[in-house]
């Protein structure tokens, strides 16, 4: 019998992340479904220099919302905020001059 060969198929490798640089230098922007029409915002990947505290501060105030710092082991601190933020955080990053919009991913349905 003839042997076959298989090829190394990478699902991800239209994601982009290698023109952009690391993963980790992009922030990831998350909403998670909690109950019924309820959601949560996540907010990933800010760099270590930032303070994320005041950030989040900012967060609540602009978007009349809820806000807590949650520690992850992978990701860092992660942000997290009710009701889906994901259009106001990315404009409110941009705008500020935090980051810019192409290290921005949007998550989410």
């Amino acid at each position: 019998m003839a042997s076959m060969q298989f090829h190394a198929f990478d699902a991800f490798e239209d994601a982009g992340d290698k023109a952009g640089g690391n993963a980790e230098e992009k922030v990831h922007v998350r909403v998670q479904q909690r109950n019924g029409r309820k959601c949560i915002t996540t907010v990933a990947g800010l760099a270590d220099d930032l303070d994320v505290k005041r950030i989040c501060k900012a967060f609540k105030k602009n978007f009349s919302c809820n806000g807590a710092i949650q520690k992850d082991e992978d990701a860092g601190e992660v942000i997290q905020l009710s009701g889906d933020q994901r259009t106001n955080v990315k404009a409110f990053l941009v705008d500020q001059q935090i980051c810019h919009a192409e290290n921005i991913v949007l998550h989410g349905f």
